[in-house]
């Protein structure tokens, strides 16, 4: 027989693993912490998890494994649209995380000879999702403040199919102004280009309501809006993603969905997370509070080079440290404690990591941590 590689087609041969945080079961075979033992601050996930009303709801409905789920999600889809103003369930689609929105949008729409733009640095994955498609992605450079640079970033929009955004940024931690991000859509619009805009870490951002695009879904039927159960909804493991858009787009990539994508379990956790506020407003409280006392903590390390962030994580230059971003992880985890390396990102040099906002306890041993990695007895 052929070696399976000659028979594998070129867009999936070429593919490259896109290395991501909480990566605890790779570290724990390193370190010899087992997983539960490893403090992961590479993953920008609540640090309270889910809503226990979400958790009863799992449990309440084991009866519901026996059956298939709805292919649809159309429960699910109803309380996301009774959640936000002027939008029905007919805007709505339903994924097994975000992640697998982005791969069906770029191959929903994506075709032969097309080109997607994006951000350097962003998330992974979109990168990722165009090249499985087997098409060419465009990258423009964040300027030095790590802001999308909104004419450059126009102009390379020329002859594009589709433009990945995501805001705040993934690892920036930075928004994006919203008349830079509604000044791209405009001409995006006007060229037949659609935005797949990723919000996944929108929630954890103060004045989420109107910063938010979600309400101008009329105004742009080139837009996709994505947000996630991941993030501060906590339920990580059960991946639930959805996006908002017009009807035309929605109905598009239902029909390129596979089906039962979303199991039974994960589509009754995220609809009564939803409605959990309590258990939003004490994380957002949270976070407020010790993004602050860790942003002073941070800064007092003396090496540490980073703007204030706008999402529920950090964005660190620790070239001035002397160490690698791959060093100091190595020394975080001989302590216990995973940082994120962020030298894979499309744009970043070695020395840059990224770490999450969690509580106090598990911040304060994140700072003795960094002290004892950078000044080692």
């Amino acid at each position: 027989m052929k070696p399976i590689e000659s028979l594998t087609k070129d867009n999936i041969r070429n593919l490259k693993p896109c290395r991501h945080g909480a990566e605890v079961h790779g570290a724990a075979q390193e370190s010899g912490y087992t997983t539960h033992e490893i403090l992961d601050f590479s993953s920008s996930v609540n640090p309270l998890g889910p809503s226990k009303k979400a958790l009863d709801a799992i449990q309440s409905a084991f009866t519901e494994i026996v059956a298939y789920p709805d292919s649809n999600s159309t429960a699910l889809r109803e309380t996301i649209a009774s959640h936000f103003n002027g939008i029905t369930k007919d805007n709505l689609v339903v994924g097994n995380g975000s992640t697998e929105l982005m791969y069906l949008f770029a191959e929903a729409f994506l075709k032969r000879g097309e080109k997607a733009l994006m951000a350097a640095p962003t998330f992974g994955e979109y990168e990722r999702a165009v090249r499985k498609t087997g098409e060419a992605v465009k990258f423009v450079k964040l300027d030095k403040n790590f802001q999308v640079d909104v004419e450059a970033f126009k102009r390379e929009m020329a002859g594009c199919k589709l433009v990945f955004l995501c805001n705040p940024n993934n690892p920036t931690s930075k928004l994006i102004p919203k008349n830079h991000l509604t000044s791209i859509i405009d001409s995006a619009l006007a060229q037949d280009i659609l935005v797949f805009l990723d919000e996944d870490f929108l929630e954890f951002v103060d004045d989420e309501k109107n910063t938010s695009l979600i309400p101008q879904i009329d105004k742009y039927p080139n837009l996709f809006v994505l947000r996630s159960f991941t993030k501060i909804f906590g339920l990580t493991g059960l991946r639930v993603g959805y996006g908002i858009t017009s009807k035309e787009i929605a109905d598009v990539l239902h029909c390129a969905k596979i089906p039962w994508n979303v199991n039974c379990l994960a589509q009754t956790a995220a609809a009564v997370a939803l409605k959990d506020e309590t258990h939003l407003q004490i994380t957002l409280d949270l976070i407020k509070k010790e993004k602050t006392w860790l942003q002073t903590q941070l800064a007092n390390l003396g090496s540490f080079r980073f703007s204030p962030p706008d999402a529920n994580f950090f964005f660190i230059d620790i070239e001035k440290t002397g160490l690698t971003a791959n060093a100091l992880k190595h020394r975080m985890l001989k302590q216990g404690i995973l940082i994120r390396d962020c030298s894979n990102f499309v744009g970043l040099n070695e020395f840059y990591i990224r770490v999450a906002v969690k509580t106090h306890d598990q911040n304060m041993r994140l700072i003795e941590a960094f002290k004892q990695a950078l000044n080692p007895v």
